[in-house]
């Protein structure tokens, strides 16, 4: 790398830029602009996002602080609050969005090779969203409850990697389990869910679409049982069972057989009742599916922790919409720069690095390399095991 470069432009070189002025002018985000261009907007939000600013006036504060750094930053507009907040309000969401999932899919390749806990060759998802309060007498738009407003992220997480795959931003009022409509499924893959999602006309169509689900079962549900198969109980499995719905709704909605699995978490002592249209895995690996799907949550908790998406910079859901995915694209970044440099950090540690790094001229690989990964804090460790 360039010595001459500030870490930020360093981190910025991993961004295909050509990628990005598709995006743009697709949604002829440029038009009539005379200075602070797309490009100029998204730098200046990931900036925020990296060094955790806290409001326009922080960023305006801190980028102007370093003016005779931002030609090198690679930011050519003039940086004011109103420049800013006007990019957010005005300028279309689905610009940053589309660039987000362009990294992603890089992202999607870089990890694809990875292993995770479970020994699959098919690729596993989970699905779960997670509400992001906000106030409504500011977001009078997103009114959630009669006296508080929200946006819910609903998001599909590869566990290969850790990588977001798809995320759709709703109004809190959302219920999670229509969001099955709007996925495209793939075929051979698995997808975990909780019992939040249990529409068995939409579980169905999972199952015509050649994909797999295993999803937590709601109590009192109506079924036959056809046979059991047998299981070692010394491994957590109490029942594997073939079965059919007999609710006359339920058994219109799924009228083929399903897979019933009883499970005790020898940790925790909880009884877990699983749904699954696999027939093939044996009863152990479908419960250590679904331990798995607690790597969603883990990711929510790491952004909300560690990026900018639970305070806003406008009000608008533009705004909203924006900050948002050009924070995702500084996660997917991050983790695109660990695997091309081959970091034994967390992505933690690697934004930790960054932001307090992130005007000097250092190697990249120098400045991460101070760190030694054995060194990192306990707190480190346990933020998740996200690339650790």
């Amino acid at each position: 790398m360039n010595s001459g470069k500030t870490i930020f432009s360093q981190l910025m070189d991993f961004l295909p830029v050509y990628e990005f002025r598709k995006c743009v002018e697709r949604y002829k985000g440029n038009r009539k602009l005379k200075s602070f261009t797309c490009w100029d907007q998204f730098l200046s939000m990931a900036f925020a996002q990296l060094t955790y600013r806290e409001s326009l006036r922080d960023i305006e504060a801190c980028l102007r602080s370093a003016g005779h750094k931002l030609y090198h930053l690679g930011i050519r507009g003039g940086i004011s609050r109103s420049n800013l907040a006007h990019a957010n309000r005005v300028r279309d969401w689905r610009i940053y969005a589309d660039f987000a999932q362009v990294l992603i899919a890089t992202a999607r390749q870089l990890y694809q090779g990875d292993k995770f806990s479970v020994e699959l060759d098919q690729t596993v998802y989970a699905l779960d969203a997670t509400t992001i309060d906000l106030c409504l007498s500011l977001f009078a738009w997103a009114k959630f409850r009669k006296h508080k407003g929200a946006v819910k992220l609903h998001t599909l997480l590869d566990l290969r990697g850790n990588i977001p795959t798809v995320i759709i931003i709703t109004h809190g009022r959302v219920h999670e389990v229509n969001i099955l409509d709007q996925l495209v499924f793939e075929a051979g893959a698995f997808y975990v869910m909780d019992r939040g999602y249990t529409d068995f006309a939409r579980l169905r169509h999972i199952g015509q679409s050649s994909a797999f689900f295993v999803i937590r079962a709601k109590r009192g549900l109506d079924f036959k049982r056809l046979y059991s198969q047998p299981v070692d109980k010394d491994s957590g499995i109490q029942c594997d069972q073939i079965i059919a719905l007999s609710g006359f709704y339920t058994r219109k909605d799924y009228p083929e057989k399903l897979r019933r699995i009883r499970y005790i978490d020898a940790q925790t002592g909880n009884r877990l009742i699983f749904l699954t249209n696999n027939f093939s895995l044996p009863a152990i690996t479908i419960a250590q599916l679904y331990r798995c799907r607690w790597q969603v949550e883990l990711f929510f908790k790491w952004i909300k922790q560690h990026l900018r998406i639970k305070a806003f910079y406008g009000t608008t859901e533009n705004a909203l919409k924006t900050q948002i995915w050009i924070a995702i694209s500084v996660y997917v970044l991050v983790a695109i720069v660990k695997k091309r440099l081959n970091l034994d950090h967390s992505l933690y540690t690697i934004l930790q690095i960054s932001s307090v790094s992130i005007f000097e001229k250092t190697p990249i690989l120098e400045a991460f390399s101070a760190v030694d990964s054995e060194d990192q804090t306990i707190d480190d460790c346990n933020q998740l095991n996200l690339f650790d």
